[in-house]
């Protein structure tokens, strides 16, 4: 300890201490006499900037500060999964029965139950030459087989492992002189190693028809959820921790309102994984840090998501990081940067705001493990935006959409109308299309795309439309025109329009998804060609396929299939003059 560390100046969440010769960048340091946890994040000469991750009201200069010589790191291990944690990996329930309701200052809590015992089962022999990646054996953790690694760092003869009961601090096992427990630590701000990146070409399949079709998003990918205050973005995370095929959800919830907060601290525990009718907390780790709780603390919560999301991807699933808003962060970061007096960038926000949102969202991808029985893991990362006013020239939205791939633009009209998910499909991009294209038509349908591209332009078509509906009304226009309006509403109301809590038309699947559009599509080519052989255009837009078309989203996978093939057999009937 240096014994001369003191702290010189307080200014909020950020303090100064003298007397820090020798220390490091990112060393977690404890501050005064409640021994606060802080962050070095600044050093000059023996001078330390420290953002503390606990409220400082109430510091005095002249008080200690006790260096750690280790950087905020994770706990990782069995345990993980059902856990609520806040930005700094406290366990909130922990904290809770041992301090009440309020967190006290200065508490430590550890991360991992450090009594429960877990079932080792080893894979791996004493004797074996193992390296790093490479699993030792497994923990059934809920519904999970957790897989128990060999550390990044360490290779060599393994002298010793024993298959039982133990807690996360016992030693299970010997590689040359390193003792491996079912835990280890692992720094948040170091992305963790992996073999090889891998191509994006897999889709992260939602059970939205809006992101499936037309805005897909894949394994690994990364996407932005961007909206104006009551617009859905928190909503829209929720269904896609429940519905989308990844393993396992980390859902960090970064400066976000402490009722916003209350919802899905409330509502995860009770909802039933559609998979495998268990809770969803059950596959779930909550980072919860709202916007009352200190800011610095705010600032660490998407490093501790994302790290909590490689340690499962090592192991070789399929993660999904929700971090709701990645504004609320770049708003920490703000508030720090201004506070340690920095020379600000645009509206105030930090030099390094792209910088830092760049290195986030890279740590996502599609991976080979390491280890000498590669795994495939992957982490997509959907980060949701509140600009200010839903002005998305602000730049925290720009730097998002500068280096994510799927951009899922939310519309407060949308939301007004009851239209949901209220994704603009005019504004909204998926910059994965060519990547996916042989992966739809190897496993959906070969003219998969091509209706989906017919289906934008028409709604490209109708936005020109509108313009001369509103001076002259849609009853002026030529039929064909017309005809454009009526199919377009179908593609809205029938397709791209969904109802979270109708238990089948919460999620459709790929095959469904298809079927619906080509029914639609099927509708549109066989009027127009209707309309060339004068039929009216009443008889069109009365036939009954347009009203059995409304129903197939509520309609299970194999009726709705079944529905889709008579839809279309019976098209050439109706449209008969």
């Amino acid at each position: 300890m240096a014994q001369n560390a003191v702290l010189s100046k307080i200014s909020g969440p950020v303090v100064q201490a003298t007397g820090m010769l020798g220390a490091q960048i990112n060393e977690i340091v404890k501050v005064g006499e409640s021994e606060l946890m802080g962050e070095i994040i600044a050093l000059r000469y023996d001078r330390a900037s420290i953002q503390v991750y606990e409220e400082t009201s109430g510091l005095r200069p002249g008080e200690k500060v006790e260096r750690t010589y280790n950087p905020l790191s994770l706990e990782l291990g069995p345990g993980l999964l059902s856990s609520i944690y806040d930005g700094i990996q406290r366990p909130l329930e922990a904290i809770r029965a041992k301090s009440g309701d309020f967190i006290a200052r200065g508490i430590f809590v550890n991360a991992l139950d450090q009594k429960k015992k877990w079932k080792f089962e080893a894979r791996a022999k004493k004797g074996d030459s193992v390296k790093a990646g490479d699993i030792l054996g497994t923990v059934q953790e809920l519904d999970f087989e957790h897989r128990i690694l060999v550390p990044n760092g360490v290779e060599g003869k393994l002298e010793a492992i024993t298959s039982g009961n133990f807690t996360v601090t016992e030693e299970i096992a010997e590689i040359g002189e390193n003792s491996i427990k079912l835990s280890h630590k692992w720094p948040v701000r170091i992305p963790r190693p992996y073999k090889e990146k891998l191509p994006l070409n897999i889709p992260l399949i939602t059970g939205k028809r809006i992101m499936d079709t037309f805005f897909p998003i894949v394994k690994g990918g990364t996407a932005a959820i961007p909206g104006p205050f009551g617009s859905g973005k928190t909503v829209n995370q929720q269904d896609l921790a429940k519905y989308s095929d990844a393993d396992i959800i980390i859902y960090v919830g970064c400066g976000e309102r402490g009722n916003e907060m209350t919802d899905v601290l409330s509502e995860f525990p009770k909802l039933l994984d559609p998979k495998t009718k268990k809770p969803l907390m059950n596959r779930t780790v909550l980072v919860a840090n709202t916007s009352n709780m200190p800011v610095a603390a705010r600032e660490a919560s998407i490093y501790t998501g994302i790290t909590l999301a490689e340690y499962y991807r090592d192991q070789g699933y399929d993660i999904a990081l929700m971090a709701d808003s990645t504004s609320r962060w770049a708003e920490a970061m703000r508030e720090i940067s201004g506070r340690m007096e920095e020379m600000p960038g645009e509206e105030g926000y930090p030099a390094y705001l792209s910088k830092r949102l760049a290195e986030f969202y890279e740590r996502g991808g599609r991976i080979k493990t390491l280890g000498a029985k590669e795994r495939i893991g992957s982490v997509s990362l959907v980060g949701a935006v509140s600009p200010p006013g839903g002005d998305l020239s602000e730049p925290v939205s720009q730097s998002t959409l500068r280096v994510t791939k799927v951009f899922w633009a939310l519309d407060a009209n949308l939301s007004r109308r009851r239209h949901y998910p209220a994704i603009n499909w005019l504004k909204s991009y998926s910059l994965y299309l060519d990547e996916l294209q042989k992966w739809y038509g190897e496993n959906v349908a070969a003219d998969f795309f091509e209706l989906r591209n017919k289906a934008m332009q028409l709604l490209q078509k109708e936005a020109e439309l509108q313009a001369i509906v509103q001076l002259i009304g849609s009853d002026a226009l030529p039929d064909k025109e017309r005809l454009v309006l009526e199919v377009t509403k179908m593609i809205r109301e029938d397709f791209l329009q969904q109802n979270s809590y109708d238990e089948v038309d919460a999620y459709s699947s790929l095959k469904k998804q298809y079927g619906m559009m080509k029914a639609i599509m099927a509708f549109h080519d066989k009027a127009v060609i209707a309309l060339a052989q004068e039929v009216t255009f009443d008889k069109i837009v009365n036939a009954k396929e347009k009203h059995t078309i409304s129903l197939i989203k509520r309609q299970k996978e194999d009726e709705a299939l079944r529905t889709v093939n008579e839809v279309i057999k019976s098209l050439d009937h109706s449209f008969a003059k």
